[in-house]
Order: C-alpha cells, then sequence, then structure tokens
C-alpha cells in the first residue's frame, strides 16, 4: 500500500537503518511478498539488501544483492519470507552477527514466523518503528570427533538429533553429562532439543513443551527399546556427549534442526554444547506465546471444532 508525503512526515524515525531480505530458497510464491516489502522499505528511503537465493526469485528488481555474510555484517535487521524451516536457516547463518530477525509466516501458523503477510505494512512499520518484542533463544552447537580430532561440527536451534539411517534397526549410544554416564540408549535415536525445539521433533517423540525463556535441554529417545527410557530435562550448561557404540553395525548419522547431517562411525563422540551466542527474534507488541500454542496445538476446543469425522 503506497505511503502518502503527509504520511511519511508522520511517522517516527525508524529504528533499523539497513535491512536484509531472504526469501524461502527456490520458492516462487515468495516473490510477490518480497517485492511488497523491498518497495515499502524503499519508500521510506530505507537501504535493502537482498540475499544472493532470493534475488534470483526477483530478477531485474533494482535492489543490492548481497551475500548471506554481507547482511549479517551489516544489515540491523533482517526479514524472513518462508516457515520456521527458513527461519531455522536464517538464524544458524546470523546468529554470529546478532542481526535481529524478524519473520513473515508464508505457509501454515508457524512457531517463529509469526507476520503475516496481510499484516504488512502495519506491523511491520511498528517494528521500524521500535514496537516490538524482543527475545533471545539459544542453540546448541554440535561437533562430531573422529579419532580424537573434530570432523565436522554445526550449530542448531531446534535440535540435534542422533539417529539411524536404516528400517527397523536400532542403535546404541552411551550418554554423558558433564563427563557424568547417565544411561546407554538402544533406540531408533536420540533428540536433544533446545526449548525453542520442544515443540518440533522432540515434542512428537514424547518430550515437555518447556517455555522458550527457560535455560534448558531436553534429551528425547527414539522409540527406546526399554519403555522406562524417559526424556530429561537438564540444565543448558552441561556438556552433553553421545558416544556411537564401536559394535554398532547400523548407519548412522547426526542431523540438525532437519537440515544440516552429518556422518558418524562407531566409536565417535558428538559433543553437544549451549552456543555462547543466542538468536534475536524480532516479534510484533501483541506476541502471545501460549496463544500460538493455543492455536498450533488446538489446544481448548470443543468437539465441534475436532478434525476428525
Amino acid at each position: 500500500m503506497p505511503i502518502s508525503t503527509s504520511q511519511r512526515e508522520t511517522m517516527p524515525s525508524p529504528v533499523f537503518h539497513t535491512i536484509g531480505l531472504i526469501g524461502k530458497f527456490g520458492d516462487p510464491h515468495v516473490a510477490e511478498t518480497l517485492n511488497q516489502i523491498a518497495a515499502h522499505l524503499r519508500q521510506r528511503e530505507l537501504r535493502v539488501l537482498l540475499d544472493e537465493s532470493s534475488a534470483r526469485l526477483i530478477p531485474d528488481n533494482g535492489l543490492e544483492v548481497a551475500s548471506r555474510t554481507t547482511i549479517g555484517e551489516q544489515c540491523d535487521l533482517a526479514i524472513i519470507m518462508g516457515g520456521d524451516g527458513t527461519m531455522l536457516n536464517a538464524a544458524r547463518s546470523l546468529v554470529n552477527y546478532e542481526v535481529p530477525i524478524l519473520g513473515v509466516n508464508l505457509g501454515r501458523l508457524g512457531f517463529l514466523a509469526d507476520v503475516s503477510p496481510g499484516e504488512i505494512p502495519h506491523s511491520l512499520d511498528r517494528v521500524l518503528a521500535g514496537q516490538f518484542r524482543e527475545a533471545h533463544r539459544s542453540l546448541l552447537h554440535a561437533q562430531v570427533i573422529h579419532e580424537g580430532r573434530i570432523a565436522s561440527e554445526t550449530d542448531a536451534l531446534n535440535d540435534v538429533v542422533v539417529h539411524k539411517r536404516e528400517v527397523a534397526r536400532m542403535i546404541e549410544v552411551d550418554t554423558f553429562l558433564d563427563g557424568r554416564f547417565v544411561n546407554t540408549y538402544r533406540a531408533d535415536g536420540l533428540i536433544i532439543s533446545t526449548p525453542t525445539g520442544s515443540t518440533a521433533y522432540a515434542l512428537a517423540g514424547g518430550g515437555p513443551i518447556i517455555h522458550p525463556g527457560l535455560e534448558a535441554v531436553v534429551l528425547v529417545p527414539i522409540c527406546p527399546h526399554t519403555l522406562t527410557h524417559r526424556p530429561i530435562v537438564v540444565k543448558a550448561d552441561c556438556v552433553i556427549e553421545v558416544v556411537l557404540n564401536a559394535a554398532n553395525s547400523t548407519q548412522t548419522q547426526i542431523t540438525c534442526d532437519g537440515q544440516v547431517s552429518l556422518a558418524i562411525e562407531p566409536g565417535d563422540r558428538i559433543v553437544i554444547r549451549k552456543k555462547d551466542r543466542k538468536v534475536r527474534l524480532i516479534h510484533p507488541v501483541n506476541h502471545d506465546y501460549f496463544k500460538l500454542l493455543r492455536a498450533k496445538l488446538r489446544w481448548g476446543l470443543g468437539p465441534d471444532a475436532s478434525t476428525f469425522p
């Protein structure tokens, strides 16, 4: 929606001046929203940097194209268009730059991307004016130690999952907290989740919902052989070690946020720590975590609202 000269004069000065735009990778449906937001920001005389992958969706738009590194170094706000998966990817790539990120949800109701396209430009203008809530979310840093050296490493905002690659075979992992042995799990896998990820795979595996403001990590075995192996919530500062038993013959890997996969071999150690830096999430002022849970998980609905016949 165009802004008249009189409207522009009455708008408060923005608290963000260089804005990065990142759209869902390879999704042409993002183009319309990218163009809408870019035009609105330029109308407000703000500098706009368009992520390289998103530039392919709206070519010849006149925007400054930038790498994810440049967006991290030069932007004071990143607007992410897509769903929670796009937010997870952006969070991992921008967390070290401490750039706040705002999610515009283009799919189903999301836990992280909670601004709908219909709320633009109103919600966006309020954020630019400093009217928003900021939440800091912890990430995990996972390292694969092979024969005493770091073979691979990555971050995860939701979870680190040690899991089998074959069907109908279990894996066996020894688990330690701060060097103390906890348990040997014989299961399809083990989920190590942040509070942010507690409403994702960990929840489907029977884990608890952990409020994102808590400093905690939850360990959830996937289909354990022994039913008394239950989810465990530990303090976030624990160093978690998962050792793939040397007797394992099942192909195994770790997957972070469902997006990054790292190979592991029998005898390898996976060392998981809380990352020092947190991702900065920007929410509208009316953001309500429990309202989001009610909508996403369909809490409090009567029989007439059931999705079942």
